[in-house]
């Protein structure tokens, strides 16, 4: 995979949105990092760290043993849209961001608007890592440019598809390899009691990764403005797809990550996730029961034949603004993010695919997986990278597109409107966001 010019446009622009929107802080928004701004402190350093990667503790204690002078202190919760993200945007405005905060890929651009990220590039370790990283995720916390960096790339998320392989087989139902088929595939398992797999109302890069995979794009931009298009045809299509599923009962609708989502997924009640490879601690964590009935294969086509897959998630670790450890929390950053010891250990704990190119030589990373009936399912997800196109552009604002289409999709839920309707509104209101910023809209 690589970044493209495109893209790097897309970056660029939201660089000079800050200007525009009257952002500022003590250092250039837009301007060459100040090495002076990385020293070491002289003396012993706690730096406080706000996660979601389960057991990202046991890195942490990995670090924290072998550096008594630089302390981590971890705090975890929520994923960042289901509200740590909020509480970072707070705790900015208040002036108490904890040290270093764990941001997807997608969400950085809205933390620049803000103003509120550390340019690593000012660590001369930092600028001399790019090489060890894949580079589209470099390209992911660098923006496209050459004198910036905002998050050390931790890990990516191309999609696949998690199925209880059981039960398809007992009940002589073909793994989905197209959407046709996974309709299909839905209609029997609805007959038997159960359902395909649960649509999430508030998982809403999922369904951005759907668009990916389909050849959509929800931005776009010229160099001078942003063009907004959720409403692509691509984009509908997709949502038409969904609807179809949710209207004639075919999916389960239960709140993502809640305990009736996992009793689903752990009563044999819902038999696929369309997820990244992150997802596979969704699945371990929260069916337990289920522990050797799983297997992963590609996503389903929209062709048959198909090789396009979409990505969902994939994060950075980055240092917020005004923190007074600049250096301890950008070698610390590195550490969690290159070493042998801290990838090993959140691959064995989150099943973290990392975005380090010697991360993919890992052991662990060729070992087949218990839960998974043994079955060696990041060789799947390393071809599914492959087949997901650079190409998709991320907005400024885009915890504000996800907070509103994901309001929309509640209500498509309940039957109040369409997922359609949902972005369509979601247009609506992201363009208004943007000129609220003074963003320029291309339309």
């Amino acid at each position: 995979m690589r970044h493209t010019t495109r893209a790097v446009s897309a970056a660029l622009l939201a660089a000079t949105a800050l200007v525009v929107a009257g952002c500022s802080s003590g250092s250039s928004s837009t301007g060459s990092a100040d090495s002076s701004a990385c020293a070491p402190a002289g003396g012993d350093v706690t730096l406080t760290f706000t996660s979601w990667i389960p057991g990202i503790e046991d890195a942490v204690a990995l670090w924290n043993k072998e550096n008594p002078d630089i302390q981590v202190q971890v705090q975890t919760g929520p994923s960042g849209n289901a509200g740590t993200y909020q509480n970072f945007f707070n705790q900015l405005q208040a002036g108490n961001a904890p040290d270093l905060g764990q941001i997807e890929y997608d969400a950085l651009p809205n933390f620049r608007v803000q103003d509120g990220l550390e340019n690593l590039a000012a660590c001369a370790d930092v600028v001399a890592a790019k090489d060890q990283f894949l580079p589209w995720t470099w390209g992911q916390v660098s923006l496209g440019t050459s004198d910036q960096v905002y998050g050390i790339p931790q890990d990516q998320g191309p999609l696949g598809l998690f199925y209880r392989s059981d039960l398809f087989a007992q009940n002589n139902i073909p793994v989905p390899t197209t959407w046709d088929e996974y309709r299909a595939a839905a209609v029997k398992i609805r007959q038997l009691g159960g359902y395909i797999t649960n649509f999430s109302q508030t998982d809403i890069n999922q369904f951005a990764g759907f668009v990916w995979q389909a050849g959509g794009e929800w931005f776009a931009n010229d160099g001078d403005s942003w063009k907004v298009q959720l409403t692509s045809p691509e984009s509908v299509k997709v949502a038409d797809y969904w609807e179809d599923l949710i209207k004639n009962d075919l999916v389960s609708t239960y709140p993502a990550w809640s305990d009736e989502w996992n009793n689903a997924y752990n009563s044999s009640q819902v038999w696929s996730w369309n997820s990244a490879v992150w997802g596979a601690n969704s699945i371990l964590s929260g069916a337990p029961d289920t522990s050797g009935k799983w297997s992963v294969a590609l996503a389903p086509q929209w062709e048959k034949g198909g090789n396009a897959s979409g990505n969902w998630g994939g994060s950075s670790v980055a240092v917020f603004k005004g923190t007074k450890h600049l250096y301890e929390a950008a070698k610390f950053a590195l550490w969690l993010n290159t070493s042998d010891e801290a990838l090993t250990s959140l691959n064995k704990t989150a099943q973290i695919y990392p975005a380090t190119t010697a991360g993919l030589k890992l052991p662990s990373l060729s070992e087949g997986v218990p839960f998974y009936g043994g079955q060696k399912i990041y060789d799947v997800f390393a071809e599914a990278a492959t087949q997901v196109s650079p190409d998709f552009v991320w907005g400024p604002t885009m915890t504000q597109v996800y907070s509103d289409v994901s309001d929309g999709f509640k209500a498509a839920v309940s039957g109040t409107q369409t997922l359609e309707d949902a972005l369509s509104n979601g247009q609506a209101s992201t363009i208004k966001a943007l000129e609220a910023q003074s963003i320029p809209v291309a339309q």
